[in-house]
Parts: structure tokens; sequence; C-alpha cells
């Protein structure tokens, strides 16, 4: 549903062709690396414009295109096509894997937010040590969400937009499946954690120095 957008000023000008609102707002959007909301992309804008019917006729026109315009929560982007991701692959920097410990982590937050720390480690079966949380904060992958009506008022976390941004998804609705995980080589096919043998699930290793704890080399 297209958010809607308000002008508070009535403008004495007739507002430019559908066709031309749409040009316009192209241009924003391409010339732009960060996703823009309705709102942003109306500040831009001759006053009486439309952007929400705009945004639904540019949207139509990039169906099927080698770059298409995605919606990203509440914002827009260009995007290349998911399926023409490989041409890009030389210009990609290859990153360290996200501890088995991070990921879990980020996974619960990310389908049961929002959610506590109590609740992370309830799920996990271990504790979560708070390197990882703030790790997870630094990559501005989560944050801090609305404190919970309970007893001690615990702060939740959920994820953010720029997680959304990173994996193309228009919503947490759009998470992959642990097997689509896996054949992208973020979960390892191996035993979860309290399953290994001779491994305490009561306890996590700790780490001994800066990122260990969230990277695994």
């Amino acid at each position: 549903m297209a958010e809607p957008v308000e002008h508070t000023e009535e403008s004495l000008f007739e507002a430019p062709p559908l066709a031309e609102q749409e040009r316009m707002i192209e241009a924003i959007l391409f010339a732009t690396a960060e996703p823009m909301t309705l709102r942003e992309i109306a500040a831009r804008l001759p006053h009486s414009c439309d952007p929400a019917e705009a945004m639904v006729h540019l949207r139509k026109r990039y169906t099927g295109r080698g770059v298409e315009l995605c919606r990203i929560g509440d914002a827009y982007a260009m995007r290349t096509a998911a399926d023409l991701g490989y041409l890009m692959q030389h210009e990609t920097v290859e990153t360290r894997k996200l501890s088995r410990a991070a990921i879990e982590t980020l996974a619960i937050i990310a389908y049961h937010q929002p959610a506590t720390r109590a609740e992370i480690e309830e799920i996990r079966g271990v504790s979560v040590s708070r390197g990882t949380l703030d790790q997870l904060l630094e990559l501005d992958w989560i944050r801090f969400g609305r404190r919970k009506m309970t007893p001690g008022r615990p702060v939740t976390f959920v994820v953010t937009q720029e997680f959304l941004a990173h994996f193309g998804l228009e919503s947490p609705r759009d998470l992959p499946g642990l097997k689509e995980l896996r054949s992208a080589g973020l979960l390892e096919s191996r035993p979860a954690f309290g399953e290994m043998p001779g491994v305490d699930s009561e306890e996590e290793p700790e780490a001994t120095e800066g990122q260990s704890e969230l990277f695994e080399d």
C-alpha cells in the first residue's frame, strides 16, 4: 500500500503531467544511493505533484528490466535485478562471515522481532554476550525497539532498514528459509551448537578480543 503524502500548501501552478512526474522521480532515485520515502521525494517535486500515483506507474515500467524499482520498507530505490547480480560480482568485496552466534542472534531478532535479550537467550538455549549485540548494532543491522510493558521494562531489538536494503527485502516477511540461507552460504550444514560433542549447551565461548566473537575466519 502506497504511503500517503499530503501537501500542506496549495500551489498556484498546475502540476506537471503524470509522465513528467515519473521522469522526475526516476531522476531523483537514479542519483540517490540511499532509499527514499515518498515524503522525501515529494519534498523535491513541484507542488501539486502526486508521487504515490507516479510511483505506481513507474514501478510497472521497470518490471522485468535490468534495473528494478524496489520498495524497501517505506522507501524506494533503484536496484540491479536479482537474477543479474552475478554480472556485478567482480565489483563486490568479499567480507568475512558472521560467526554462528551472531547469525543465530540476528536470525532470531529478524524472525521474532521485537525480541528481548532474554527471549533471544531462551530460543538459542545459551546466553548472548554483550559483544554480539554491540557488533550487530554497530553494523546497523539491528536497533533498539520499544521497551516491553513487562516487569523491568526490558528493551527489545528489531532489524533495521539497512538490514532490509542489504538483503534486498521489502519487509521482514520476505526473509528466506533455512534452506535458502544455507545455499547462500550464510549458514553451515553442521550440528547446532548445543548438539556438538563435548560442548556444554549452557555456555557459549566468549570472544578473546575485538570482533572475534562476531566474525570468524
